[in-house]
């Protein structure tokens, strides 16, 4: 079987650099172009240099049409208004997109969604085994014990990081919520600050902190009367997430068209 070609957008971040690194690094997979904005200073740049490798001979490009006319598929970790113009592209080219892009609105998933009918798209709030077991054993506990047990969630990211809360505290949010059969923006609380009253039974709390290097920690705490469950994960490099998305990428390969989750590539599923 050929290898699977691949673009990475977002190729001179931090993450667009790790999944170059990621493909060099992975049987079956091969990098096919490197996109950046339109008027990045980083454009026409080798991308393998970029990435801390030996030069690759792929330049970085702002034109995802002509990269993606001998791809397929694209790895998008990058800002909304970048993955929605992707979108499109993606979907008309037929070729497979991986999101892992945080900060999204309700309409842009909604854009996302309406393309699945002709494109194959995963996307996730967190691309790692472990963060996707970890919603899973959340969902279990959320549905196990009852509004006695108040549920928060903390996480912590690098200082860099430009939206909270983090997506894999969303899908960490989204999961407690399934397991207790209620809306999440309905219930959610994201900042607390003055007289804000005693907490209301059932609602599901956020907490963010930014500093330093962090890669991602995120903890979801179960507090009872006289007990507490915490569920942690915390991430060491964001080589974890190249490489979930890598393995998405190519579980897709030749799927049929529609939305995909990690959950969907893992097998785990959340129910």
């Amino acid at each position: 079987m050929a290898d699977m070609r691949l673009i990475v957008a977002g190729a001179g971040g931090r993450m667009g650099r790790a999944l170059i690194r990621a493909i060099a690094e992975t049987p079956g997979a091969t990098l096919a172009g490197a996109l950046e904005a339109p008027g990045s200073e980083l454009l026409g740049q080798d991308s393998g240099v970029l990435a801390g490798l030996a030069p690759n001979g792929i330049e970085l490009s702002g034109d995802l049409w002509t990269l993606s006319k001998n791809a397929d598929g694209i790895l998008d970790f990058t800002v909304p208004a970048a993955t929605i113009a992707n979108v499109a592209i993606a979907a008309q080219r037929g070729i497979v997109h991986v999101i892992g892009t945080t900060g999204l609105s309700a309409s842009d998933n909604a854009v996302i969604k309406s393309v699945t009918s002709q494109a194959i798209v995963v996307q996730s709030g967190n691309m790692s085994l472990g963060v996707n077991l970890l919603a899973a054993l959340v969902k279990q506990v959320a549905k196990s014990l009852d509004e006695d047990f108040d549920i928060e969630i903390l996480e912590m990211h690098h200082r860099q990081k430009i939206d909270a809360p983090s997506g894999t505290a969303y899908l960490l949010g989204q999961a407690a919520a399934d397991g207790r059969g209620v809306n999440l923006d309905q219930r959610s609380v994201r900042a607390r600050d003055g007289h804000t009253g005693a907490r209301i039974p059932g609602d599901i709390g956020f907490a963010t902190l930014r500093g330093g290097t962090a890669t991602g920690d995120h903890t979801v705490i179960f507090a009872g009367p006289y007990e507490r469950i915490e569920l942690a994960h915390k991430s060491e490099d964001r080589m974890i997430f190249a490489r979930g998305a890598l393995k998405a990428a190519m579980w897709a390969m030749g799927k049929k068209p529609g939305f995909y989750t990690m959950a969907d590539v893992l097998g785990i599923g959340t129910s």
